[in-house]
């Protein structure tokens, strides 16, 4: 709190005046005196240090984290900071885990939830244990004795072995079609080859999965086909 002269050189300590024509200072009542004091060139001040460009905010709108953290609530209400991106706050007010995962706050382990890679259950029509038929096709053997497949379920297989009906129609050969009781035609259907079963895998006596694949059983205790 000292005194600053009038000649922006000197000063003089807090309660005394500057006498720059004798070089001292006074005191208010004029029965002592210093000798001036001489100031000297001044710090200058670090600036503050820069903020982080890219701070975090955190939803209560004052509290921030650096870069690359997440702001997670404390047990106080506060905001702290976990050291990950886009982090899972754990419900304890204490912990975090990794995207993509979940806090498994019994075990103190942070648990990937990434589902499972499968596919549905395979649903093709097993005509043998070498061939089958698409989904929604019946197995009905050709003239040749192999078997094909008709683009219908649970269809009727001519004897041409050729031809086959919706289920509840009868073949008529000679009309070259479908023929149902009230007398409802309708054209049928010529039967495609059956598929040859390249290597599939045999999850059990009915089902199988593609080759390349590995059989895993679902939730419900049927086959599923992962890739």
């Amino acid at each position: 709190q000292a005194s600053c002269c009038a000649d922006k050189v000197h000063c003089c300590p807090h309660t005394t005046v500057c006498d720059l024509a004798h070089g001292r200072c006074l005191s208010p009542t004029g029965d002592g005196h210093v000798p001036l004091g001489t100031t000297f060139p001044a710090w200058k001040r670090q600036p503050p240090a820069p903020v982080t460009l890219h701070q975090v905010l955190c939803p209560d709108g004052h509290s921030a984290c650096p870069d690359g953290a997440t702001c997670c609530q404390l047990p106080s209400a506060q905001y702290g900071c976990c050291p990950l991106q886009n982090a899972v706050c754990c419900s304890d007010g204490q912990h975090c885990c990794p995207q993509g995962t979940v806090c498994d706050l019994e075990r103190s382990t942070c648990t990937s939830e990434r589902p499972l890679a499968s596919l549905p259950k395979v649903r093709d029509v097993k005509c043998d244990e070498e061939t089958s038929c698409p989904d929604g096709n019946t197995c009905c053997r050709l003239s040749s004795g192999a078997w094909g497949c008709c683009p219908l379920e649970e269809a009727v297989c001519c004897p041409d072995h050729v031809h086959c009906c919706p289920q509840g129609y009868t073949c008529d050969p000679v009309a070259g079609s479908c023929l149902q009781e009230g007398g409802v035609r309708r054209p049928w259907v010529q039967k495609t080859l059956a598929l040859t079963r390249e290597k599939d895998v045999q999850c059990d006596k009915e089902t199988s999965c593609p080759d390349g694949s590995t059989c895993c059983q679902l939730s419900l205790g049927t086959w599923g086909c992962c890739p």
